[in-house]
């Protein structure tokens, strides 16, 4: 057996050295950007092998929904010199060569990119972003190899810009160190306005396409406190360079992150605008904290990846969750938002996730892990059925960095678990598990986390908002409570004969009275809809328990619906500060602020 054992490990061995000598490069051009299109050459030297296989990823790594990028392939082939070779389509993202005793192989094949979002390639005849999951295809069992990407660029396009090093001395030419590397270095060809600055000791690039009304000035000089706010939190920044690529289109939004890198979608006329401004800065302070918490303070599942299949983690709470609760407190800490717009978004989130009656029935790790089939796909149930992880993912980084604090008596608080995370992810080289993350929170709090993580991580408690929120000495009013306040509970979309159901809230008068989504509202006691129904004088001025006769067409068919209004679910929280606050309070509130 020994002896079997130690041929299998030298067959393996010999197999893995062979396939560490293929080199991979890869020559995008365009011919046709006008129609979309970007051309790929993929050229492999030093195959051992008689075939290779060639895969295009499924998904984009920090979007979580499969999206089958091969199906936007089109004209593949491959020759050895002037020798046509023998294709294979074996499944659906993967082309086998047959290349015999051929060493090199010359792959050619063309990418249509005509959806704008930050996680898809898209190209026209003004540029050309390429997601570099939807456009490189890479050898089976060679993730782990190095490539080099050269770009040449469309006639009139004069820049490229990327988190990729250059070769040098080779212009537009790139080298990634493996593949999870190169599929995590999306690219931008074009004529982008570029401009640079220093924060936190690292240089920073802003390529900003499709214009727009932005004060380079004022970028650079507030950028820099947002990412010295970050870095602040961990005490090192892991880069020495990072590049900001910025689609500024007519409306836009956004973001998806990477290694060195992000793309940021944003509105072109949004910069002059303060709200749009400082919206825009959040977005870049929730981007760039993935630097730590997602790309390197990550969840053991969240890689090395898989690029065919589904990779899931039921801590997408803590990886988007926490980044979205942490976007606020950066914009505090930097100066860009008072205290009481901090506290009057958190209160707002918090008045969300309860009133979302999906909330009642999936948990934040549930959330998380059904994310490739929920977060991405929502109909008009899922306000019913889910909650986001993003939004429930928040609550529960509040929660937890009021409890930390409250425990510690103001000596610590979510930022010290999230740093002591980071160092141990890095110390170890891998991600980390759900009971490990626990066991960091616990140690830091020096408080048994159990009750929590039963209610709010894998259970659906109602949030407990007088209690924490008290723990700083803020107190949140509910002007709804003990108030008759009449409920439908639908919304309302536009339709062909008007006004129609766009959603049915679980328990309401409309969901027990039997309206439904799509049905066409022709009136509500005898009055015709010119908005949303729900806001209408005929429903809001009623009482409870009151009838409302709402005439409905379905599927060509008036019908008339007798609806008996119910008291509203849902909160609607204030916050006041309590002029009473204590001590104990006053160092919590510091600790949790951070400023």
């Amino acid at each position: 057996m020994k002896k079997i054992a130690l041929g299998i490990f030298a067959l393996c061995s010999f197999a893995v050295t062979a396939w560490a000598q293929v080199k991979i490069g890869y020559e995008i051009s365009f011919k046709e950007p006008q129609a979309h299109y970007a051309e790929v050459e993929m050229n492999l030297s030093g195959l051992t092998k008689d075939y290779v296989d060639v895969k295009m990823p499924v998904w984009a790594p920090g979007s979580y929904l499969v999206r089958e990028f091969s199906k936007n392939v089109e004209d593949f082939k491959a020759v050895s010199g002037s020798k046509t070779l023998k294709l294979e389509k074996t499944k659906k993202n993967t082309w086998r060569i047959y290349n015999g005793n051929e060493k090199s192989v010359k792959i050619n094949y063309r990418v249509y990119g005509n959806e704008v979002s930050v996680r898809t390639p898209f190209i026209d005849d003004s540029h050309a972003f390429l997601s570099s999951t939807g456009i490189f295809m890479y050898p089976d069992q060679l993730l782990s190899s190095p490539s080099t990407v050269k770009i040449i660029p469309f006639k009139g396009w004069t820049k490229v810009s990327t988190g990729l090093p250059a070769v040098p001395g080779q212009e537009f030419t790139y080298i990634a160190k493996d593949f999870d590397i190169l599929f995590d270095s999306p690219i931008e060809v074009g004529n982008q306005e570029v401009f640079e600055f220093m924060a936190s000791g690292v240089k920073h690039e802003m390529a900003m396409y499709g214009g727009g009304n932005y004060d380079i000035k004022r970028l650079q000089k507030d950028l820099p406190k947002v990412i010295d706010k970050i870095t602040a939190v961990y005490g090192e920044n892991p880069n020495k360079n990072y590049t900001f690529i910025v689609h500024n289109f007519s409306s836009g939004g956004g973001g998806l992150e990477h290694l060195n890198s992000t793309v940021l979608g944003a509105s072109r006329d949004q910069y002059k605008d303060e709200e749009g401004y400082l919206g825009f800065l959040s977005l870049v302070a929730h981007e760039y904290h993935h630097l730590w918490n997602v790309k390197r303070l990550r969840p053991v599942a969240l890689g090395p990846f898989d690029y065919e299949n589904e990779n899931y983690t039921t801590d997408l709470w803590i990886a988007e969750g926490f980044t979205a609760y942490y976007e606020n407190k950066f914009m505090l800490r930097a100066g860009f938002w008072k205290l009481e717009n901090f506290i009057g978004v958190l209160t707002n989130n918090v008045s969300s996730v309860m009133n979302t009656p999906g909330a009642k029935v999936q948990s934040a790790a549930e959330a998380s892990f059904d994310s490739w089939i929920k977060q991405y796909r929502p109909n008009e149930n899922s306000n019913n059925t889910s909650v986001s992880y993003y939004s429930k993912g928040e609550v529960v980084g509040l929660l937890m960095d009021l409890e930390i604090a409250h425990a510690t008596k103001g000596k610590s608080s979510l930022d010290d678990v999230m740093k002591a995370m980071y160092l141990q992810c890095k110390a170890t080289g891998k991600g980390y598990t759900d009971s490990e993350f626990k066991a960091m929170v616990e140690k830091i709090s020096g408080i048994s986390f159990t009750d929590f993580w039963a209610k709010y991580v894998n259970g659906t408690h109602p949030v407990e908002y007088a209690k924490y929120f008290g723990y700083a000495g803020i107190k949140l009013e509910d002007q709804n409570a003990g108030k008759p306040i009449p409920y439908l509970g639908i919304s309302s979309k536009r339709s062909a004969l008007g006004v129609a159901v766009a959603s049915v809230s679980r328990g309401s008068a409309a969901w027990v009275d039997g309206l439904n989504v799509n049905d066409d509202v022709i009136s509500v006691d005898g009055v015709a809809p010119q908005g949303p129904v729900e806001r209408m004088p005929e429903i809001v001025n009623k009482k409870v328990g009151d009838v409302v006769k709402i005439k409905i067409s379905r599927d060509g068919i008036e019908k008339m619906i007798s609806v008996t209004l119910k008291t509203t679910p849902n909160v609607s929280l204030v916050p006041l500060m309590d002029k009473n606050v204590n001590d104990e309070q006053l160092a919590v509130l510091k600790k949790w602020l951070g400023v």
